[in-house]
């Protein structure tokens, strides 16, 4: 009868565990996006949403970017830099996350160094081939910090800094530094971004 009894014990006890998992995730889907995080940073959503600014973002390749022509898509757009060893680890990573066969979504990486000069070696030598790359080196389209006279929802609080453009064409929110942009966890985030209709 003792094995019984600990088996019974052990079932409840699983279920429990399985019921509360199941609401966890459920709070956290009613109340917000999945959690995506880093070891030292998580996705931070933003409240009262902005619109992306309507400022053409020149891209390496020739002509220009317009965020607001990617509404109905969720959009990352990646501000990074040549002198930043994070940014080295990150663009790879957005680079295949761009081929993939996802129509929902764009990535945009923007180089935000002064040099215009510096960024296309520096693109070549990593093999990116399938990221869009704009450039912003007078800081039109982020500004650096919480001031600055460029009116957008993109401020630089870090580098690499990677912003989400939910479906509606504002942005959602954002996450400093290096990101496994190819993980399951990320999947789940565009998953949900996508899904917001």
């Amino acid at each position: 009868m003792t094995p019984h009894r600990g088996l019974t014990r052990r079932i409840v006890v699983a279920g429990l565990i399985g019921a509360c998992a199941s609401v966890a995730s459920n709070r956290a889907r009613a109340d917000g996006p999945p959690p995506f995080a880093t070891v030292r940073h998580q996705f931070i959503q933003l409240r009262g949403a902005r619109p992306v600014p309507s400022v053409p973002i020149p891209r390496l390749s020739g002509g220009a970017i317009d965020l607001t022509s990617f509404r109905g898509k969720v959009v990352l757009v990646n501000f990074w830099a040549t002198w930043c060893a994070a940014c080295r680890t990150e663009l790879p990573l957005l680079d295949r996350l761009a081929a993939s066969d996802r129509r929902d979504f764009e990535v945009i990486a923007v180089a935000t160094d002064r040099d215009r000069s510096v960024v296309a070696p520096f693109v070549k030598g990593l093999k990116l081939r399938r990221l869009a790359i704009g450039l912003d080196p007078d800081g039109l389209v982020a500004r650096a910090g919480a001031s600055g006279a460029a009116d957008t929802p993109f401020a630089l609080y870090a580098m690499p800094i990677t912003f989400l453009i939910g479906i509606t064409g504002q942005v959602e929110g954002y996450i400093s530094g290096e990101a496994d942009w190819l993980s399951t966890e990320a999947r789940r985030l565009l998953d949900y971004y996508a899904s917001a209709r």
